[in-house]
């Protein structure tokens, strides 16, 4: 996600207006979780100054920023014991949008007496993941990693979604990087203490480019929730009338408060953060802009992503799938195609 997550950790992007940590938060309240502890390594700072009263989503917050990186058991160790977590816990990827029932999950867990239990999601072609082969009662035979497509023992990949017991913390050795992928769950699958539970529901990792606005276009298109496109919101997602000059053609589009676009501009399937201007003439296709953004006159954007105050010059084109970082300048006349231009 570079050069956006220069300035920006990846979970702070907004996925439609709403940080994509206060999607994952709200998902957990939904299933009745009220504290959560996050366990931050790259810019702690601009979770810690975004949610100043340790509030998001309707969940307590507490911070656990790791003095060097711990690795995944390593880090789910020292955020649970900053925390004084010594009961049943969730550990969820920040940067994961999911729907799955996580109630039904701890269920699962608890009905199976297991010590740990991990997510599935059924995928489609599970040779880029790890995939994780259960017996009949849902307990883990093995790991395998990056299995060919004809020769995976089943579709079903780690869904980076774990019910965990606080003994496991027990076993992670402190201060130093030990993965729960590879070291932790093995043996506690050769203990026959590791379950597995697969869900279909939504789930996207969104760790490149092209997932990210898939992630954004989900919600505007409905594959996620109700659609929400065409609409004019405000900065957290209301709908407003009224805001902006909105003189140009709008289709499938969902457009914050104080944009301006311009007579004789055509966005089509795109999201425009507050304060965004489309100038005359601008085409604009499958894009997602931040906040304060300018496509000047006879430009056109598609299928990209353009960070916070990016510009694209008159009569350049941006192609897909190319990102813009903050504060990025595309002269005009220029053609960006498949690229990272950082400001």
């Amino acid at each position: 996600m570079r050069p956006l997550t220069y300035s920006t950790p990846k979970q702070m992007l907004p996925i439609v207006g709403v940080p994509m940590i206060e999607r994952v938060l709200a998902h957990l309240a939904s299933h009745g979780v009220d504290e959560v502890v996050l366990s931050l390594g790259y810019l702690p700072d601009a979770f810690i100054e975004a949610y100043p009263e340790g509030r998001a989503a309707g969940v307590r917050l507490t911070y656990a920023v790791e003095p060097e990186p711990l690795d995944t058991a390593g880090a789910v160790r020292f955020a649970a014991t900053t925390a004084g977590i010594d009961e049943t816990f969730l550990v969820v990827n920040g940067d994961v949008l999911t729907d799955m029932d996580l109630t039904a999950l701890v269920e699962f867990h608890r009905a199976r007496g297991a010590e740990g239990t991990i997510a599935l999601h059924p995928v489609a072609d599970p040779s880029a993941f790890g995939v994780v082969p259960t017996d009949t009662e849902g307990r883990v035979i093995a790991f395998v990693e990056k299995p060919p497509r004809d020769e995976a023992p089943t579709n079903e990949i780690n869904a980076g979604t774990y019910v965990l017991e606080a003994s496991v913390l027990k076993r992670v050795a402190p201060g130093g990087r030990v993965s729960i992928e590879r070291e932790t769950f093995p043996v506690m699958a050769r203990e026959g203490k590791l379950f597995a539970r697969c869900d279909d529901a939504y789930w996207l990792d969104t760790g490149t480019p092209a997932a990210y606005l898939e992630a954004n276009f989900d919600i505007v298109d409905g594959r996620r929730g109700s659609p929400v496109a065409p609409n004019l919101l405000d900065r957290n997602g209301v709908l407003v009338e009224g805001m902006g000059e909105l003189g140009g053609d709008l289709e499938r589009s969902v457009v914050f408060a104080g944009c301006t676009v311009e007579p004789t501009a055509r966005v089509e399937h795109c999201i425009l953060g507050p304060g965004s201007v489309i100038s005359a003439g601008a085409v604009l296709t499958d894009s997602l802009l931040m906040d304060g953004c300018h496509v000047a006159s006879r430009a056109s954007v598609t299928g990209s992503v353009m960070g916070p105050r990016s510009r694209v010059g008159s009569g350049s084109h941006v192609r897909p799938i190319s990102v813009l970082g903050a504060d990025a300048v595309v002269p005009s006349g220029v053609v960006v195609d498949g690229e990272r231009v950082s400001g």
